[in-house]
């Protein structure tokens, strides 16, 4: 129902653009939301957009990065600039329903210091 695409090696401040392709019947109605977990780290969230385009974000990716959504596409992104060796981590989208927790696969992003 949820898939990512778009993770990779990057150097230190650089960036990267994830996808998340959603099911229609999710994009239209539930939040998607980015999360993050690092080796030995718990999972955080790092950004979130509702159905109607509201957005928030983590105190630590505030000024960097910027989620978005396309409706005809049925896809979130998350635009990732000036990265830095702590955003190193597996980042999956998540969209909580009234039924139940999707999940994506996860998509890797690492950055060289």
């Amino acid at each position: 129902q949820l898939v990512e695409s778009g993770g990779g090696l990057v150097q230190a401040g650089g960036s990267l653009r994830l996808s998340c392709a959603a099911s229609r019947s999710i994009f239209s109605t539930a939040p998607i939301k980015w999360y993050r977990q690092a080796p030995g780290k718990q999972r955080e969230l790092v950004a979130a957009i509702t159905s109607g385009g509201f957005t928030n974000y983590a105190d630590s990716v505030k000024g960097r990065f910027t989620i978005s959504r396309d409706n005809a596409k049925s896809t979130v992104y998350l635009r990732m600039n000036n990265l830095k060796p702590d955003d190193t981590a597996a980042y999956y989208c998540n969209a909580p329903t009234e039924f139940r927790d999707y999940w994506g696969q996860g998509t890797q992003v690492t950055v060289s210091s």
